[in-house]
């Protein structure tokens, strides 16, 4: 069914990023269209989740990234979505914490500017969820992942743009990354992903 309906739309994701089906008649073309993620209009986000001495939950997110969408109807399964955050973008909240997040003990964003996520693959689950499969670097260290992806909605804009909308999580290990161990409650992080993408006219 996923499969089915899956075909009648080109759809949107990431990283994250969110590739998802059961949208059928909104988009009719069989051929690949491009979409942008709206990162202009802050419909767009990248955020992560990890815990703070297994007491409570410190949340951030990177105000600047980018990534491009390429879809095509006849054949979801071959869409591909890559991303590119500026790391130095990092932000929780908290100045003194995100100076040491961005040192080389986590991201050393002077070193390694940029993490990136490439799609290598797309599997339904359900007539609106699919898992989303790809390489992720951080740190120039690059590791393949999961990630469950959620369609949320599409069509029109009032502004005569066509949009599609996902949301999708993962929860990777800290030390794949070479990042600083940070205790017992603290070894993942859940990688949190909010999109809309907009096609290119």
């Amino acid at each position: 069914m996923f499969k089915s309906k899956f075909k009648k739309v080109v759809i949107a994701s990431i990283l994250s990023l969110g590739i998802t089906g059961g949208i059928a008649g909104n988009i009719t073309t069989a051929s690949a269209e491009s979409y942008t993620l709206d990162t202009k209009g802050a419909h767009a986000s990248i955020q992560f989740k990890i815990s703070h001495l297994g007491y409570s939950w410190v949340l951030a997110r990177f105000n600047k990234f980018e990534g491009q969408m390429e879809f095509d109807a006849s054949k979801p399964e071959a869409s591909s979505v890559n991303i590119t955050v500026d790391t130095a973008s990092l932000d929780s909240n908290h100045a003194e914490r995100d100076k040491h997040l961005r040192s080389d003990d986590f991201f050393d964003v002077s070193k390694f500017p940029t993490a990136t996520f490439v799609s290598t693959g797309l599997k339904s689950t359900g007539e609106k969820t699919a898992t989303l499969s790809g390489d992720l670097t951080i740190k120039g260290v690059t590791k393949p992942i999961t990630m469950d992806v959620n369609w949320i909605g599409g069509g029109d804009d009032p502004w005569g743009n066509v949009r599609q909308g996902f949301e999708g999580s993962t929860v990777i290990p800290v030390a794949d990354y070479g990042m600083l161990n940070m205790g017992p409650a603290a070894q993942e992080v859940e990688i949190l992903v909010f999109f809309e993408g907009v096609r290119k006219k």
